[in-house]
């Protein structure tokens, strides 16, 4: 469902504001910050006219341009997340939002480690009785 592509002469597309996010994986952080700011800038110059009586055309725009907007800002977001997930990568602790999303059971739950570990009389239980093997004669 492609929304409100201008179409100029011969059947050309001009920008109407749109984002794409495979283009903006690629860039930076200053590169992104600056496609922010003119995108907001361009919110609101696309606002004023708004107010002062546009076309329907711009009007459309207004909700394309913040649509970009947002996409911008979730991959500076991801962006984020990903240097504090190396940062804290072998850390003891993590922040709780960096941390897989689990279950309330499986958050209670003992950790692998605590799980394997054998008391001092199961171990003695576990020497002096230890499981039979049993063969079966044919």
């Amino acid at each position: 469902m492609a929304r409100h592509r201008a179409v100029g002469m011969a059947g050309r597309t001009r920008s109407t504001g749109k984002v794409k996010a495979a283009q903006l994986w690629g860039k930076n952080k200053d590169d992104l910050k600056k496609q922010l700011d003119e995108l907001k800038q361009e919110l609101v110059q696309l606002r004023t006219q708004k107010i002062a009586g546009g076309a329907q055309s711009k009007l459309n725009k207004i909700h394309d341009v913040r649509k970009s907007i947002a996409r911008v800002l979730t991959i500076i977001n991801a962006n984020q997340r990903a240097q504090l997930r190396l940062f804290y990568k072998g850390k003891k602790y993590t922040p709780l939002d960096l941390r897989p999303k689990q279950t309330r059971a499986i958050r209670r739950r003992l950790s692998p480690e605590e799980a394997k570990i054998v008391s001092a009389k199961q171990q003695k239980r576990q020497r002096h009785f230890p499981q039979r093997n049993y063969a079966i004669k044919v």
